[in-house]
């Protein structure tokens, strides 16, 4: 048996969501929509299926694959979108044998193993699975099955539910067609057809309303449910049930309150407090934030009470991590200049740096300048460092006083391994411990002699720590931002912490001597 699934609605319903998003691939806790029916459809013992795509059908193609992942064989065809199922049939070839037809951009409770097991005891070659809404039917079409195209735009979408439309006079021809009726078992349904239906389809996934289906995932406490490589506190959940995505991390100062729906790769900071809300992959949910009654899809908010929709200009309320950004570029002869400046200003500040470092020679018992490791933004040039993409040697000074420690530093911007502005540097130990892909969302940024992680967070804060302020920064990086963290460098040049004797290894965080 093969399968035919149609999901080539748009979700033009659910603005501004369809921008990213159609609503095959709307993230419905822990996966995608259309995959609800794809591993029903496999667990049903279908495995030759083929899907009818439109808008970002290039997403769903690779969400999709070729259908490896569940030992299955998946095909595409390309539809206008607005097209009847009968319009698109005659461009969907298929082997003489039984044909399943079915809408994947409808959240159903499991029916399709027991729809085709009732339908074995029924005769003739058109058998209807009869569901409360038409469109989210079952067709079954056996071979040598008579023209179905009336049966099959049941399932058309701009029809409604099959009283009234441009598709009216096929559906009175579908009433005088001969065909065997099944009621689907009874279950849920959800045709997700605005934000409020989105919203509340995931919570009740989420509680568990939705019968015959449950969050993707594994319950770690009463009431949490997580993806892999999820960071969440039990802690945190105040009251209600949640759930929280593969590679998400929420502060354990953070709350979650009454039904919660965290995607993927998410960032919920600490003090924020989230309840009865949907929050979509990618996105920042900054500190002291409250998201009631919402759907958060990065820096947008939309209130599903109300309808507001609300773009955030304030990235420490709401922002984007990573995204579709690329990698960064390389040395930038700016930067370097930048750097020449620099050390030429700096030039007073050496000969202090030479003092304070032979003051604690005698303490302990080291050298003026210490090798270090980081990785960087230009190919490794080293052939004694490990292999890895932008690890290169520098020097710090042998003093606890961060500015004068960092001084060599400005070297490694003028030839090109750093940027005047960017994310922390890493020792290859740090950026190969990294295990979640949170950690790795930084890596979209460039490797900076300053940024917000170096001149905002305290010297005792730990890498997640660290490695979140650079993730946010990744996301939300820009030319205005940047300049202001050179004004903010400015202005830490003068400030105490800036000469204030620190621990040996809060001086660059633990950064790693080369022996």
């Amino acid at each position: 048996m093969r399968a035919v699934v149609f999901a080539d609605r748009s979700a033009a319903a659910l603005a501004p969501l369809d921008k990213h998003y159609t609503i095959a691939s709307l993230p419905m806790a822990g996966k995608e929509l259309i995959l609800y029916s794809v591993e029903e459809l496999i667990g049903a013992g279908v495995l030759h299926i083929l899907f009818v795509l439109s808008d970002h059908a290039d997403k769903l193609e690779e969400l999709l694959g070729r259908g490896e992942r569940w030992g299955a064989q998946f095909r595409v065809v390309l539809s206008r979108g607005a097209e009847a199922p009968s319009a698109v049939w005659p461009r969907i070839k298929h082997a003489d044998e039984p044909v399943l037809v079915l809408r994947g951009d409808v959240l159903r409770s499991p029916c399709i193993g027991r729809f085709l097991s009732d339908a074995q005891g029924q005769a003739g070659n058109l058998i209807h699975g009869c569901a409360a809404d038409p469109r989210a039917s079952l067709v079954l079409l056996r071979a040598g099955a008579a023209e179905a195209g009336p049966l099959l735009d049941k399932l058309a979408w701009e029809s409604g539910s099959g009283e009234s439309g441009p598709l009216g006079a096929s559906r009175a021809g579908a009433a005088d067609m001969p065909k065997a009726e099944i009621p689907l078992a009874d279950g849920d349904l959800s045709l997700i057809d605005d934000l409020r239906s989105f919203h509340r389809a995931n919570l009740d996934l989420v509680a568990k309303r939705f019968r015959g289906l449950q969050p993707d995932g594994r319950e770690v406490a009463l009431g949490l449910v997580t993806g892999r490589h999820a960071v969440v506190s039990p802690r945190s959940l105040k009251q209600g049930q949640a759930y929280i995505g593969e590679q998400s991390r929420v502060s354990p100062e953070a709350e979650l309150i009454g039904e919660v729906m965290i995607a993927r790769n998410v960032v919920v900071d600490r003090a924020a407090t989230i309840f009865d809300s949907v929050v979509l992959p990618h996105s920042y949910v900054g500190e002291l934030v409250e998201v009631g009654n919402a759907i958060v899809a990065t820096d947008v908010l939309i209130r599903v009470d109300t309808g507001a929709v609300l773009k955030i200009s304030d990235a420490f309320l709401l922002g984007r991590l990573g995204g579709d950004g690329g990698a960064p570029d390389g040395p930038r002869n700016r930067d370097r200049v930048a750097g020449v400046l620099l050390l030429m200003l700096s030039l007073p500040l050496w000969p202090l740096a030479l003092f304070a470092a032979a003051l604690a020679m005698p303490r302990d018992g080291t050298k003026l300048l210490r090798a270090e490791m980081l990785i960087g933004n230009a190919r490794s040039s080293l052939p004694a460092l490990p292999k890895s993409d932008g690890a290169f040697s520098t020097r710090r000074f042998n003093t606890r006083i961060p500015v004068l420690a960092m001084l060599p530093r400005i070297l490694a911007v003028i030839n090109g391994d750093l940027r005047l502005v960017g994310v922390m540097p890493l020792t290859p130990q740090q950026s190969e411990s990294r295990t979640e892909e949170w950690q790795r969302v930084r890596d979209a940024a460039p490797v900076g002699l300053i940024g917000p992680t170096q001149l905002t967070l305290p010297a005792d804060a730990t890498l997640d720590e660290c490695l979140m302020s650079d993730a946010f920064y990744a996301g939300r990086s820009g030319l205005f931002k940047n300049l202001r963290y050179l004004w903010l460098g400015v202005l830490a040049f003068f400030s105490r912490q800036a000469w204030q004797r620190v621990a040996p290894f809060d001086v660059l965080r633990g950064s790693q001597d080369v022996r």
